[in-house]
C-alpha cells in the first residue's frame, strides 16, 4: 500500500475528532438553552437513520452480507450500549458539567479500552518488547496530559465565561461522563466481533442508529411524561440536532467501524484526547470558556503520548503483515507453479485433441510404409 492509502484510518480519525468537539460544543449550547437531554438524543439518531438508511439501502450490492440472529445480537448490544445509554448519560453528564470536562474526561477511553483489549486478548503485552513498553507509557502520558488540561490550574490566559456549570450538580455530571466512557469502551470492543460478523459499515451504521432510535425514544417515552419536552424552540437546538444526526452520529459510526476494522479499538480510542485540545481552543473562541496555563502544557503532553502509542501500533502492523501464514506460502507456491506451466503453454483443454491428431498422423505413416 501506498503511503497516502496507510494514513487513511489516521485522517479518519482525525477529521472525526473536529467533528466530535463540534459536537460537544453545539450539545451544551443547546441543553444549556433548555432542550432535554433525552429528546435531543431521540431527535439525533431519528436525524441519522434517515440520513444514512437510503445511503446504505442504494449501495447494498445484492447477495450481500445478511443478518442472522448472532449479528442482530452483537449489533443490538453494540447499540444499547454504546449509543442509547452511552449517549443518553453522556448528553445528561455535559449538561451538570462542562463541555472542556465532559472533552477531558472522554480521554480515559484509551486507557481503558487498552486494559479491555488486553484482558480479552486483542492487545498484547510484552514487557520485553520496547513496542509494548510505548504503548504503556505513550498510554499513561497521553491520559495524563488530557486530564491536566481540565484539572490543572495557574495562571489564566482566559477567563471569561459565558456558560456556568451545573454547581451543586457538577460531581453527578462528572461521574456520568464517566460512565459515557465506559460505555464507549466496550462500544469500541464490541466493533472486533461486530464488524467480523457483519462486514457491511454502512448497513451497519444504519442499523445502529435505528435501534438506537427505538431504545431512546421507548426510554424518553417512558420517563418524559410532558408532551413540550419535545418541542424545539431555537434554531440553535435545530441546529444542533443536525449536526450531532448526520455527523456525529451518521457519518461518524460508519468511519469508526471501518477504522476499527482496518486498525482495531485502540488505534480509534487513542485519537481521543486530541478533540480535548480542539475542544478546549474552541470553547476559548467561540464559548468564552477559561484556558489556563497548565491546559496549554497538557495539550502539549498529549499529543506526545499519542504519537509513542501510534508509534507503537505502526510497528505492531508492520509486524502483522511481515508474518504470513505457512498454509498461504503453500498455496502461493501452487499458484506459482500452475502460472509458470501456463506461460510454458501447457493448456489442459488442447492436450487430448493434440495428443489424438499426433498418434493418427503417426499410424497412418506407418500403414504408408508397410505398402
Amino acid at each position: 500500500m501506498g503511503a497516502f492509502e496507510d494514513s487513511k484510518p489516521a485522517l479518519a480519525m482525525l477529521g472525526m475528532q473536529f467533528s466530535y468537539a463540534i459536537v460537544s460544543l453545539i450539545t451544551r449550547a443547546a441543553l444549556i438553552q433548555g432542550m432535554n437531554p433525552r429528546v435531543f438524543v431521540v431527535y439525533r439518531q431519528a436525524i441519522a437513520t434517515v440520513f444514512i438508511a437510503p445511503l446504505a439501502h442504494f449501495s447494498r450490492k445484492s447477495g450481500g452480507t445478511s443478518m442472522g440472529l448472532r449479528s442482530f445480537s452483537l449489533v443490538f448490544s453494540a447499540s444499547l450500549i454504546g449509543v442509547t445509554i452511552n449517549q443518553n448519560v453522556f448528553a445528561e453528564g455535559l449538561y451538570l458539567a462542562s463541555s472542556s470536562m465532559a472533552s477531558a474526561m472522554g480521554n480515559l477511553v484509551p486507557a481503558i479500552t487498552f486494559v479491555m483489549a488486553f484482558l480479552i486478548g486483542l492487545e498484547k503485552i510484552n514487557i520485553r518488547s520496547f513496542r509494548s513498553i510505548a504503548k504503556i507509557v505513550g498510554t499513561v502520558i497521553c491520559v495524563s496530559g488530557a486530564i491536566s488540561m481540565a484539572l490543572l490550574r495557574g495562571p489564566k490566559l482566559l477567563n471569561t465565561t459565558i456558560f456556568e456549570s451545573g454547581g451543586e450538580d457538577w460531581l453527578l455530571g462528572c461521574l456520568l461522563i464517566f460512565a459515557s466512557t465506559v460505555c464507549w469502551s466496550i462500544w469500541l470492543i464490541l466493533q472486533v466481533p461486530v464488524t467480523a460478523s457483519y462486514p457491511d459499515h454502512l448497513s451497519l451504521s444504519a442499523w445502529l442508529c435505528f435501534l438506537a432510535t427505538l431504545q431512546s425514544g421507548i426510554l424518553t417515552l417512558f420517563l418524559e411524561k410532558d408532551l413540550d419536552a419535545w418541542k424545539l424552540h431555537s434554531y440553535l437546538e435545530v441546529a444542533g440536532c443536525l449536526f450531532t444526526g448526520i455527523i456525529g452520529s451518521g457519518i461518524s459510526f460508519f468511519v469508526q467501524a471501518w477504522v476499527i476494522s482496518q486498525r482495531g479499538p485502540l488505534f480509534s480510542a487513542m485519537f481521543n484526547p486530541l478533540s480535548t485540545v480542539i475542544v478546549t481552543v474552541l470553547a476559548a473562541i467561540f464559548l468564552h470558556e477559561e484556558i489556563y496555563t497548565g491546559s496549554l502544557i497538557g495539550a502539549v503532553a498529549v499529543i506526545t503520548g499519542l504519537y509513542i502509542v501510534l508509534w507503537g501500533k505502526a510497528k505492531d502492523f508492520i509486524k502483522e503483515e511481515d508474518e504470513v501464514d505457512p498454509k498461504l506460502e503453500i498455496d502461493e507456491r501452487q499458484t506459482v507453479k500452475i502460472t509458470i506451466e501456463e506461460s510454458r503453454g501447457v493448456e489442459p483443454f488442447l492436450e487430448e485433441p493434440l495428443l489424438s491428431d499426433k498418434s493418427n498422423d503417426i499410424e497412418e505413416s506407418s500403414n504408408f510404409h508397410k505398402k
